[in-house]
């Protein structure tokens, strides 16, 4: 019987190219974004790679959209076997006392709470059938501190909290939950970010031991191995992707 995945932020990036991994390995995938465009193109993609794909569209800062999203999956595939809690925002890149407090919402609402609640409803689910694997995605923001994005650091720190606190309540009930701690990422989310702020690219590049950004391909594969069967044993991880810009920090 085939998986199935919940994908947000699945019109994109790392979205988008995980969703085609795990396509490639048989999963059905429900795409949830806000982009309606972005979300059908990745449905498209999915389909061409031989599995099933439906999109959902959702503001995952809304709790009942979220419900709403995880309901749609049930009602559609039956199941829910994969969770990569992927959505996410960057923010302008002003520094903290700078920010309004409508970036400051939104932000939180989108990276945080959404993530909150995305766990909340497919954990749910998961636990019922015995259950499942759940990737969250914080951010190199999320292990170490890091100018210009503070509200954004704040909401993957969260993160981190989220996967590591999740396995202490439930892993006795089947339920395993990583996170990836992506670096600079070649991303539309990352490109609109340094087009708005180019000294932040070139500082970023030139602080990465490997001189240069990483793929959504790249993340995608480490996505799609934590979720599924290959890593059954790997739990409440934090496991960074940045081609060692952490570990220079």
């Amino acid at each position: 019987m085939s998986k199935t995945a919940i994908i947000t932020g699945g019109g994109s990036g790392l979205g988008q190219a995980t969703a085609v991994r795990l396509a490639q390995e048989g999963v059905n995938i429900a795409v949830v974004d806000v982009s309606e465009k972005g979300g059908n193109e990745t449905v498209e993609l999915v389909k061409r790679a031989g599995a099933d794909a439906v999109f959902i569209k959702a503001d995952v800062s809304k709790a009942a959209e979220v419900k709403h999203y995880v309901d749609q999956t049930v009602e559609h595939f039956g199941s829910i076997d994969y969770f990569f809690n992927n959505a996410g925002i960057s923010g302008s890149g002003a520094y903290y006392l700078d920010s309004s407090i409508e970036e400051i919402e939104k932000i939180v609402g989108i990276n945080l709470l959404g993530a909150l609640y995305g766990v909340r409803y497919v954990a749910e689910v998961m636990l019922k059938n015995g259950g499942g694997s759940i990737v969250n995605t914080a951010s190199s923001a999320g292990v170490i501190g890091q100018d210009s994005v503070v509200t954004y650091s704040a909401t993957k720190h969260g993160i981190v909290g989220l996967t590591k606190s999740m396995v202490a309540e439930y892993a006795k009930d089947g339920l395993r939950v990583n996170a990836i701690a992506p670096g600079p990422t070649e991303t539309p989310m990352v490109k609109a970010f340094y087009e708005a702020n180019p000294e932040m690219k070139e500082n970023a590049t030139a602080g990465i031991p490997q001189k240069r950004l990483g793929t959504a391909e790249e993340v995608a594969e480490l996505v799609a191995f934590l979720l599924t069967s290959k890593a059954q044993y790997i739990n409440g991880e934090v496991i960074r992707i940045d081609g060692g810009f952490t570990n220079v920090k």
